[in-house]
């Protein structure tokens, strides 16, 4: 494999489909070089031999087909190829059609450098001398630029609607026209060159178009055809493409979680029967809007959890016409459409507005991810087709008729791109909502149906939890209440004053302004250290002195100008107050990073497989003809001609090299040893050729299976040790988030709740010595535990994710640990965490413990050094929690 493979591949951070693609195109390239006037025929016997999918170019020049499922990156991969093809090969020209001007406006900013989605971020080579960007637009400007011998490449942008709109008539394209400055057209520039490669994003939309007629005249070394439909629909049906060399269909990406996950919603117990069809709609209308607000808080919640940028969901809603739109707009921005508070939250897209009413729509339309646009319900017939990739729609309602069918595939399309890149493992997060009662049984029956790649959740809604409304509650720490700060990125769901809440510190506006300036001058000295290593230590005279004078470095100018007019705030006074509700109000945890003192080595051991329980069958021809027939994930892959790998035991190693702790270079005998002990125990059942069929079929879950087992034998050699360094002396209490039903008050949390199993509904509140005002608890032992602390401890809390950072290795993933609980008494702090009887012994539990025993050991050789409390880690069964039970009891038994 071409080195530049596993480099881009890195440095873009392909996805599993993407890098695939990349290996075959370098495969491509090995076996059928492109170069201007190559023998088509020759080139497509040769791909063909090993790429049985592909039967024929349908160009005049090589052409091959890149079928992705929307949402997995076509455009990225585009920028993959350019990058590989220039670094590896040499090319230099590129020209890149789309098929509206949509996507056109898409591609331009998605290539040009310093933009969110710039496809060559990582590729080195490119961030000081950028490729030039040449478009529809500009390329009679730029004709200049042409014969520029330091341009490292070129990328031709055109929008092939715009070309076919020209040729009508059998009239040639503006691009054919002379050019003076160059001497002839830049068609004929760009046909003259060398080394051209063609790619065709959303290829099926114009595959038979005039423009593209002409566009095969530039005669192109290589085509590369990049779309999620790979075939053409006419008046006799769907047409598939004939030079497909990779199908990652829907189905595979939703299983590998790289788009979300479609769900039909419908009321419990729901009959339209009698309902007319203005009242069916209502419904539905009504019922999205309730599901959207209910993910706009589950979606807020998220973020607050893991510091991430709040995303703002929107509603699709889809009219039967025009006509129908400016009726469901009007009902929309009316009174009685939910108080009216969606008047100014809706917008209306379709063909019906013009001018400055269109350039309106399209900017909204533009804007919509954007948290401070506040649309939240677009209402649409039919102009959302390809290239309106957003990531926040959240919910669709349907309100057009159709078939089952058609509803799955054109109702989903917009909305699986998933806001985050990844699936959380939230379902709200990553769940897109199809609004459906009337057609919930015929969606469902359709997703079922073999040939369908697309599997539908569903959900049942009963009226109350339609009728429910949810708020996002943001428990920040009790300092940060006395103090009078807020929490960030407040939005109309956001609460931060629930349960008893302490009172304000200060009364008086400015000196809350001076302490709110102090508390952040004293965050600063998180980061030292060296001057400041623990909160005790912030109350030295002179530590007091240092945050004085930055005080009053940063007090506003408007505020020391009243001097002669009123009495000056006492900044020491405030700044001394400060200090003692920090140190109150706050437990020392360091910031704590572990180093290795040299280069840190790692691999796996040799061992023997346990192969006993791998018996893959290989595939009938008939059975594989039936699978390719009826669009089954499995056959298609192999069908869509994966690469046929020289060496059975190349599928294994090709497979293994896809996990992040398995490098090719350094583990290259080993791997090739593993997968030797493969191959031979499949022919020890199989012929040759049913084995590399097993092989192709199956290889993801084949290399599943042996990383499993390589984990048990990983090694790690640390280079002589590691260096314990501390970055910050304390750290600041980090605000939770929690979803919460609106208007249920905070139970008390001496009080056992009535529904036991279901206990992360709950918001408690009542505490005394919890630096918190409200905390939800996910067990009852972790409420009784709670009762204990609040009695026992000086003051407790439950963290919040990321207040500790401490990682622990699960197979080839450092996932963070989040304790419980953490607690601090008049010798020591403790760090806590209630486990059922039965996990005790769980491996995952036991790495987390191995990961906070060593934190809990640093913290406390840093914290004894410098006049702080040591650590301990305390691991308790779930069934040892109970009221007569102190917490130093607790810690003097499970003390780990």
């Amino acid at each position: 494999m071409n080195r530049h493979v596993n480099a881009i591949a890195g440095r873009l951070s392909l996805r599993a489909p993407q890098r695939r693609s990349l290996e075959l195109l370098d495969r491509i390239t090995e076996v059928a070089p492109p170069r201007k006037a190559a023998d088509v025929a020759a080139a497509l016997e040769i791909i063909r031999s090993e790429f049985q999918s592909i039967t024929d170019f349908e160009r005049e020049f090589p052409s091959l087909c890149f079928a992705l499922a929307t949402g997995v990156g076509k455009t990225r991969l585009m920028g993959a190829f350019i990058a590989y093809l220039h670094l590896a090969h040499g090319i230099n020209n590129f020209f890149v059609l789309a098929p509206n001007l949509t996507i056109y406006n898409k591609l331009i900013a998605d290539f040009t450098p310093n933009t969110p989605k710039y496809v060559f971020k990582g590729i080195s080579e490119f961030a000081t001398d950028a490729p030039a960007i040449i478009t529809g637009d500009n390329y009679e400007s730029m004709a200049g630029s042409l014969f520029d011998v330091l341009l490292r490449c070129k990328i031709n942008i055109f929008n092939i609607s715009k070309i076919n709109s020209e040729v009508r008539g059998g009239r040639s394209p503006r691009i054919k026209r002379l050019s003076e400055y160059i001497g002839e057209s830049y068609f004929a520039y760009l046909a003259g060159l060398p080394d051209l490669v063609l790619l065709m994003d959303e290829s099926h939309r114009y595959r038979a178009s005039s423009g593209l007629r002409a566009i095969n005249e530039l005669k192109p070394v290589l085509g590369l055809e990049l779309t999620a439909t790979p075939f053409v629909e006419t008046s006799k049906g769907a047409i598939p493409f004939r030079n497909v060399i990779y199908d990652y269909p829907l189905g595979m990406a939703m299983a590998d979680g790289f788009v979300k996950e479609p769900a039909v919603v419908t009321r419990k117990d729901f009959n339209p029967a009698g309902m007319s069809v203005e009242a069916l709609e209502r419904l539905k209308l009504e019922d999205g809007v309730r599901l959207h607000e209910s993910v706009k808080v589950d979606l807020e919640t998220y973020a607050r959890e893991t510091d991430h940028a709040i995303v703002k969901p929107f509603v699709l809603v889809i009219a039967r016409d025009t006509t129908h739109a400016g009726q469901l707009l009007k009902l929309i921005q009316s009174e009685e459409f939910f108080e009216g508070r969606y008047r100014d939250k809706v917008i209306q897209v379709d063909s019906s507005k013009s001018g400055a009413e269109e350039e309106e729509m399209i900017e909204r339309l533009l804007k919509v991810e954007h948290t401070d646009e506040p649309t939240e319900v677009v209402i649409h017939v039919n102009m959302l087709k390809e290239g309106w990739d957003v990531t926040n729609l959240y919910t669709i309602v349907p309100l057009r008729a159709a078939n089952a069918r058609i509803l799955i595939e054109q109702s989903i399309g917009r909305g699986l791109r998933l806001p985050y890149g990844k699936r959380t493992g939230v379902a709200a997060v990553d769940r897109l909502n199809i609004v459906a009662h009337d057609k919930f049984d015929e969606i469902i029956q359709e997703a079922r149906k073999p040939g369908n790649p697309i599997r539908m959740a569903s959900i049942v809604l009963d009226d109350t939890e339609l009728e429910s409304k949810k708020e996002t509650v943001v428990s920040q720490s009790q300092l940060a209440g006395q103090l009078g700060l807020s929490p960030a990125q407040q939005t109309d769901n956001t609460v931060s004053s629930m349960g008893v809440q302490p009172p304000p510190a200060f009364q008086k506006p400015e000196e809350q302004q001076i302490a709110q300036i102090a508390w952040n001058v004293i965050r600063s000295f998180e980061n030292r250290p060296a001057d400041v290593p623990t909160l005790e230590h912030l109350k030295r005279p002179e530590v007091q002195a240092a945050i004085v004078k930055a005080v009053q470095e940063q007090q506003p100018v408007g505020q020391m100008e009243l001097e002669g007019l009123a009495k000056k705030p006492d900044v020491a006074a405030i700044v001394a107050k400060t200090v003692e509700l920090v140190t109150q109000q706050t437990i020392d945890i360091p910031r704590i990073l572990v180093v290795p003192k040299g280069e840190v080595l790692s691999g796996f051991k040799p061992f023997t497989l346990q192969l006993e329980g791998m018996r893959f069958q290989a595939l009938s021809d008939e059975l594989w003809m039936q699978y390719l027939r009826t669009g089954g994930v499995e056959a298609l892959v192999l069908g869509s001609g994966g690469v046929d790998e020289a060496r059975l035991e190349d599928y294994v190693v090709s497979g293994l090299v896809d996990f992040d702790d398995v490098s090719y270079e350094g583990h290259a005998d080993l791997l090739y040893e593993i997968a030797g002990q493969v191959v031979s125990h499949l022919r020890s059942y199989l012929t040759e050729e049913q084995a590399r069929r097993v092989m192709r079929t199956h290889q993801k879950q084949i290399a599943q299976f042996v990383h499993a087992q390589m984990q048990k034998h990983y090694w790690e050699d640390d280079g002589g040790g590691y260096d314990v360094q501390i970055s910050k002396g304390y750290t600041e209490l980090k605000p939770s988030a929690y979803t919460h039903a609106v208007k249920e008050a905070p139970a008390d949390y001496r009080d056992s709740p009535a529904d036991k199993s279901n206990m992360a509904k709950y918001l408690f509140t009542g505490f005394e010595r919890c630096l918190y005002s409200v905390q939800k608890f996910d067990s009852e032992a972790e409420r009784k535990l709670a009762v204990i602390l609040d009695r026992d401890a000086l003051k407790w809390f439950k963290p919040a994710k990321g207040q500790f950072q401490i990682y622990y290795r699960q197979g080839a993933d450092h996932l963070e640990y989040q304790p419980d609980f953490v607690a601090e008494t008049k010798d020591a702090i403790y760090m806590l965490e209630p486990k059922k009887n039965k996990e005790m012994e769980d491996a995952i539990v036991l790495a987390k413990k191995e990961s906070a025993m060593e934190w809990c050991a640093n913290a406390s050789t840093y914290a004894l050094a410098n006049g702080g409390k040591p650590w301990s880690y305390v691991l308790i069964p779930h069934d040892e929690i109970a009221g007569n039970f102190t917490l130093s009891g607790l810690a003097i038994r499970f003390r780990s």
